[in-house]
C-alpha cells in the first residue's frame, strides 16, 4: 500500500514508520533467521525483531485508537505520546538479544523526541539527536559491547546522521547508507561471521528498520540490490549447512521483564554478568527488560527476584523449545503428533496448563499477545497438529490470524473459541492426544461450550452496564462477558454470581483466585456451594496476577 510521505517526525510519522518496519521485517524474517550465527546460532533473530516491532506497532495503534474512542478531536496524539508508546511496546515485547537491543534503540530515540511535551513534531536536527542518543544508549545497555554487531551498525548510522544537514528524509537516508556500509563490513570485524560467510543478523534487521524510516519521509522503499543479493547468498549458505555453530557457551537464554529501581538493577547487572554472557538490560523508570545467556537459569531468575518483581519469564534451552512454557521439553528433531497452545492470564494458570502438557502464552492485564507471539508458541510446541485456546473473546481474531499463518507452515491447527481460561481448563481436561484429531477437537469444543464463565473485577471508571451505572471502585460480577452484579464486597458479589450461574444447574465449580482476592473468599464460596447445591464439587486454583480478582467456571 502506498504511503504518504511525512515531512516532519510527528505522531503520524511514528505510526507509519512502525507499520513499514513491521512489513519490512515480515518480508525479511526468514532471511535474517537463516544468517543468525552470533551470539548463538539459534536461527531466530529475524523472528525476534519482528515480534519486538509488532509489539511496538500495536502500542502505537492503541494510542491512536484510544484518542479516537475518547472523542478528543483535534490533531490526534502528540509526538511524545506516540514515541513513548513505541518505546514501551518494544520494551515489553522485546525478544532475544537483537530485539532487546532494538528496544533500547527506540527508547533512546523516544527520550529525545518526547523531551519537550509541547513539541508537535521534530525536524532533521531532532532526528539527528534522536539517532545519536539511540546508538549511545544501546551500547551502554550491553554489558560487553562487541564490534561487528548491530551496535556497530547503529553507531555508523548515528555518526552519519550527526554530520548531515537537511530535513528528516536527508538525515534518515544518510543513516541508512552508513548502516548498509557498516553491515557489509561486519564479517571483517567479527571472526564468527567471517567463518560463516554472513553479515550480522541483528545489523541486517536494523538496516530494514532504517529503510522503513527513509520510506516514512520519502514515500519510497529504498532498495540495495547488492545487499539483497548478498543476503540471499548468505541464507542459501546457511541452508546448505555452511554455517557451523560455535561450540561451548551457556546452555540457556533467560529473558524477563522486571519491576525494580535503578539501584537494584545496578546490582543485578553485576550478578548476572558474573553468571553468564550476552547480558543486555534495557529500560528505566521502574520497568526493565533483562536478557542473559547462562548455564544456571534458576540463578538468573533468583537474581531478578532479589532485585524486584520479574514476570513474563522465558527460559529457552539452545537447541530446544521454551522450557518455561512447554509441559515437556522437546528437541527440534522430536516432532510430536499433537499439542495444545493456550493463552493464560496469570503465572499460576500458566503453571497449571504447563503441567497438563500445554504450551502457554502469558497475557498481562492490558497487554494482550500479538498474533506473531501466538505463531511462535505454535512453533515451539513442535507438533504436526495443534489445538489453539485463546481463552479471551477479544483474542479470537488474533488467534485466527495466527492459526492461518501456522497452517501456511503445514501445521494442522484447530482454533477452539474459548472466551475464558476456565473454559480452557474444561477443554484441556478432556484432551486425549491418542484420539483422532477431529474427535479430540470436538470433545474439547463441547467441554468448553458447556462451561459458563464469569469474573469478578473492580471498575476503573464510571460507566453504563447491563446492571446499571457503576462507579470507579465498585466490584463487578460479569457472567458470560456481561455485567450482572454491582456491589461493594468481593465475596458478596462472587456469591451472587455463583447463585445465578448454578440456578441453571451444574456439576463442577472452578474458582481461579487472583493476587488481589481476599484470603477468605475461597473457603466462603466453597461453603456456599456445599451447603446450597448438593452434588456440586468445587476446585480452586491460584492464578497469580491475572487482572480479574476472581474467575469462575460452572460445568
Amino acid at each position: 500500500m502506498a504511503q504518504v510521505p511525512q515531512t516532519f517526525f510527528d505522531a503520524l510519522a511514528v505510526r507509519t514508520w512502525c507499520g513499514l518496519a513491521l512489513d519490512a521485517l515480515g518480508r525479511a524474517r526468514e532471511e535474517i533467521d537463516a544468517i543468525n550465527v552470533y551470539p548463538v546460532a539459534d536461527g531466530d533473530t529475524g523472528t525476534n525483531l519482528y515480534l519486538t516491532v509488532e509489539s511496538a506497532a500495536a502500542a502505537v495503534e492503541a494510542v491512536f485508537d484510544g484518542h479516537a474512542a475518547g472523542g478528543a478531536g483535534g490533531p490526534g496524539p502528540t509526538l511524545a505520546d506516540a514515541v513513548r508508546a513505541m518505546a514501551h511496546g518494544a520494551l515489553i515485547g522485546a525478544r532475544g538479544n537483537s530485539g532487546t537491543i532494538l528496544a533500547q534503540l527506540l527508547r533512546g530515540m523516544a527520550q529525545v523526541l518526547a523531551g519537550d511535551e509541547a513539541l508537535a513534531h521534530a525536524d532533521g536536527q531532532g532526528l539527528r539527536r534522536a539517532l545519536c542518543r539511540a546508538a549511545d544508549s544501546a551500547r551502554l545497555a550491553v554489558a560487553h559491547p562487541v564490534e561487528g554487531t548491530v551496535l556497530t551498525v547503529a553507531a555508523a548510522a548515528a555518526d552519519a546522521a550527526a554530520t548531515t544537514e537537511g530535513d528528516c528524509g536527508a538525515v534518515a537516508r544518510a543513516a541508512l547508507d552508513a548502516a548498509r556500509a557498516a553491515l557489509a563490513e561486519t564479517p571483517d570485524r567479527l571472526p564468527v561471521l567471517r567463518r560463516a560467510g554472513v553479515v550480522d543478523a541483528g545489523g541486517r534487521g536494523l538496516v530494514a528498520v532504517l529503510a522503513a524510516l527513509v520510506g516514512t519521509f520519502t514515500g519510497e522503499t529504498p532498495r540495495d540490490p547488492r545487499a539483497r543479493a548478498a543476503a540471499r547468498e548468505d541464507a542459501v549458505a546457511c541452508a546448505d549447512g555452511a554455517v557451523v555453530p560455535e561450540s561451548g557457551g551457556p546452555a540457556f537464554e533467560v529473558i524477563y521483564l522486571l519491576e525494580a529501581d535503578d539501584a537494584a538493577v545496578a546490582r543485578l547487572r553485576e550478578r548476572l554478568d558474573a553468571l553468564g554472557d550476552s547480558l543486555v538490560v534495557v529500560g528505566g523508570d521502574g520497568l526493565w527488560n533483562v536478557h542473559v545467556h547462562v548455564d544456571d537459569a534458576g540463578a538468573a531468575v533468583e537474581a531478578g527476584v532479589e532485585a524486584g518483581r520479574p514476570y513474563r519469564i522465558r527460559i529457552t534451552h539452545f537447541g530446544a523449545g521454551d522450557v518455561r512454557t512447554t509441559g515437556a521439553e522437546r528437541t527440534r528433531g522430536e516432532r510430536a503428533q499433537r499439542a495444545v497452545v493456550a493463552v493464560v492470564p496469570g503465572e499460576g494458570l500458566a503453571g497449571l496448563y504447563a503441567e497438563a502438557g500445554a504450551t502457554t502464552v502469558l497475557a498481562r492485564p492490558g497487554e494482550p499477545p500479538a498474533s506473531g507471539e501466538l505463531v511462535q508458541a505454535v512453533r515451539r510446541a513442535h507438533a504436526r497438529e495443534v489445538v489453539l485456546l485463546p481463552n479471551d473473546a477479544e483474542l479470537r481474531h488474533t488467534a485466527a490470524a495466527a492459526a492461518e499463518q501456522a497452517r501456511a507452515e503445514n501445521i494442522r491447527v484447530a482454533l477452539i473459541p474459548t472466551r475464558s481460561a476456565v473454559q480452557g481448563i474444561a477443554a484441556l481436561a478432556v484432551h486425549e492426544p491418542e484420539r483422532r484429531f477431529d474427535e479430540d477437537v470436538v470433545s474439547m469444543t463441547s467441554a468448553a461450550g458447556a462451561t459458563r464463565y464469569a469474573e469478578v473485577t473492580v471498575a476503573e471508571r464510571q460507566s453504563w452496564t447491563m446492571a446499571g451505572i457503576c462507579q470507579a471502585g465498585d466490584v463487578l460480577g460479569l457472567i458470560d462477558g456481561d455485567v450482572a452484579v454491582i456491589g461493594q464486597d468481593v465475596t458478596a458479589v462472587a456469591g451472587a454470581v455463583l447463585d445465578r450461574m448454578l440456578a441453571a444447574g451444574g456439576e463442577l465449580v472452578t474458582l481461579v483466585l487472583g493476587d488481589d482476592a481476599p484470603d477468605s473468599v475461597a473457603a466462603r464460596l466453597r461453603s456456599r456451594v456445599r451447603e446450597g447445591y448438593l452434588a456440586v464439587d468445587t476446585v480452586v486454583y491460584h492464578g497469580g496476577r491475572q487482572g480479574a480478582v476472581l474467575l469462575i467456571g460452572v460445568e
